[in-house]
């Protein structure tokens, strides 16, 4: 099945990569103002998976844009080269040849692959000459209490190995506590360890006890200097959720109007259906606008995500479903 193509276009304009954030000096009195309307996120939440529906070549289009924006990624105990590889060679071709010539796309990748340390090497390598980046967890993930000063060299180290993005995690306790000023020190840290590698700084939401907590921790990592906010590691028992992911949105967009500077996001765990992945898309897009639909600004931390996606992408072009093994991650 061929999606329909015009066949004249208006020039498409080009997109302008963001000024990097360089954060600002701790401005307490901003901080204080921020308050969390709970009930009414929570409502508006309850609205957003029925406000928007796309159906047909819409709905595959905007599917296959979800997986440009995946962090592919692979973080057990029991990684090995090999899995690497392997998921390195999905990143590189996501979905089906097949099913891509069905709908006239030449070329499909992932946003990033994410893997601990100790893969960054084999990583790289798999990916050399993809342009895909390699994003690092780092800082002692998924806790963040390992010692301060190790924390800050397994970012150097990670660096030094090729990765050009860490994920960091920041110490849940300072939330917390309400201690500020010390969150904004360790988080300028980081991203001072980081030099080029763009930072995605993890606040663990489903830790942080209120959505207020969440919208000031978000406040304070952008001012520190984060590119990304991202809400959770993955191994919390509550991850990316609406009210949290609305939460945070419109933080950086509260620090974009007033700083000039526009924060990634980056919602992970939790979204394994291509339905949820709609859903956010068209969240993003309400908020914020078409220019965060791409992976310099958004991005999924959901690998088992991709593998639905496939599967309803071979449904759109088939009719049929298929059997989820054969859409394997690696």
């Amino acid at each position: 099945m061929q999606i329909e193509k015009k066949k004249t276009r208006p020039a498409r304009l080009a997109q302008v990569k963001p000024v990097r954030n360089p954060g600002m000096a701790l401005d307490m009195d901003w901080v204080a103002s921020v308050q969390a309307n709970t009930s009414a996120i929570e409502r508006r939440a309850a609205t957003l998976p029925g406000r928007r529906s796309v159906k047909k070549d819409f709905q595959a289009a905007w599917l296959l844009k979800a997986v440009s924006l995946i962090d592919l990624t692979t973080l057990s105990g029991d990684d090995t080269p090999g899995r690497v590889r392997r998921l390195c060679a999905k990143a590189r071709a996501p979905v089906r040849p097949d099913l891509l010539d069905a709908l006239g796309v030449t070329r499909l990748t992932t946003g990033a692959v994410c893997v601990y340390h100790e893969m960054v090497p084999t990583a790289v390598a798999a990916l050399e000459g993809s342009g895909i980046p390699v994003a690092a967890v780092s800082t002692g993930f998924p806790a963040g209490l390992s010692p301060f000063k190790l924390r800050v060299a397994e970012i150097g180290e990670s660096v030094k190995a090729g990765a050009s993005e860490i994920d960091i995690v920041i110490s849940r306790r300072h939330v917390l506590m309400g201690n500020w000023q010390a969150l904004y020190d360790e988080v300028r840290a980081f991203r001072e360890a980081c030099g080029d590698a763009h930072m995605k700084t993890i606040l663990a939401t489903g830790e942080l006890a209120t959505l207020r907590n969440v919208a000031r921790a978000s406040l304070v990592c952008m001012m520190a200097g984060a590119d990304f906010i991202k809400t959770s590691t993955g191994k919390e028992p509550v991850n990316a959720t609406l009210p949290v992911s609305l939460t945070m949105i419109r933080a950086l967009r509260d620090y974009g109007e007033r700083t000039g500077y526009k924060i990634g996001y980056k919602p992970a765990g939790g979204i394994s259906r291509a339905k949820d992945a709609l859903t956010y898309l068209a969240l993003i897009k309400d908020e914020l606008g078409t220019r965060w639909l791409q992976p310099d600004l958004f991005r999924f931390g959901a690998s088992s995500l991709l593998g639905d996606i496939e599967r309803q992408i071979e449904h759109h072009v088939t009719g049929r479903y298929s059997a989820r093994w054969r859409h394997p991650m690696g």
